[in-house]
């Protein structure tokens, strides 16, 4: 699937951890994205594809004006670096998970039980959900790579502002992934028909994100609505 186009691509510099985070920024987030397909595509030349989304809804404007638009290219031109931000703090265990089709992705959720938590400047987001993306949506030095991971994060503290966090993980084509592998059956058998199914005992654990050297800046969800401060966290 094709990535929504930034809208505002030099709105900041990413950087391979911000010194700041934009704090205070102030329009709340909503943590919900768009699930039905049908509503919207990624079809380039389609009166719903991604140059249409923010004229499809009232709700959705934000993929037509906003300025903190996601995915962006991040440039090692525009990055400074910060040694002393420390790796990501994540706390991950073993939790029941469904594979969905949802039609624009494929998203494991975790439910019923607690899947683990990251910590980003002392508040503490839980683990909701994976997705992928093929190819990537974000970019790095322009260079695009072959699928893309969201692991969305949802605030436990409903009044914060910046009331989501996604880490991404960037894929190359090489040797079989563990956690991919895990998964690849049903993600096959369910590639070309919207469902979802139980896949038992998932540990996030095993998505290979090391947390030491990483992308941050502030950004948005990449589908509708849109909806922007949502605090991105790329690795690679």
């Amino acid at each position: 699937m094709n990535a929504k186009q930034q809208t505002k691509p030099n709105f900041v510099s990413a950087c391979l951890i911000f010194t700041f985070l934009f704090l205070s920024y102030s329009a709340s987030v909503s943590a919900d994205e768009e699930e039905n397909e049908r509503e919207f595509d990624y079809l380039e030349n389609s009166e719903k594809g991604p140059s249409h989304w923010g004229d499809l809804k009232m709700e959705w404007s934000a993929c037509k004006n906003g300025v903190l638009q996601s995915p962006i290219n991040l440039s090692s031109q525009r990055v400074k670096i910060v040694n002393k931000a420390g790796e990501l703090k994540k706390t991950y265990k073993p939790c029941d998970a469904i594979l969905r089709n949802r039609g624009h992705d494929i998203s494991l959720k975790w439910h019923n039980c607690d899947a683990g938590l990251i910590n980003i400047n002392g508040t503490e987001y839980s683990l909701q959900q994976v997705h992928w993306h093929s190819p990537s949506e974000h970019t790095i030095n322009g260079a695009r790579y072959a699928l893309e991971l969201h692991m969305v994060h949802h605030s436990t503290d409903p009044n914060f502002n910046h009331s989501v966090a996604v880490i991404g993980l960037l894929y190359k084509l090489g040797a079989p992934d563990t956690f991919l592998s895990k998964l690849i059956t049903n993600v096959t058998s369910m590639a070309d028909e919207m469902q979802e199914r139980e896949v038992g005992v998932i540990d996030p654990n095993m998505i290979g994100i090391d947390g030491k050297k990483y992308y941050r800046y502030i950004g948005s969800l990449t589908v509708p609505p849109c909806t922007e401060g949502v605090i991105w966290t790329m690795s690679r």
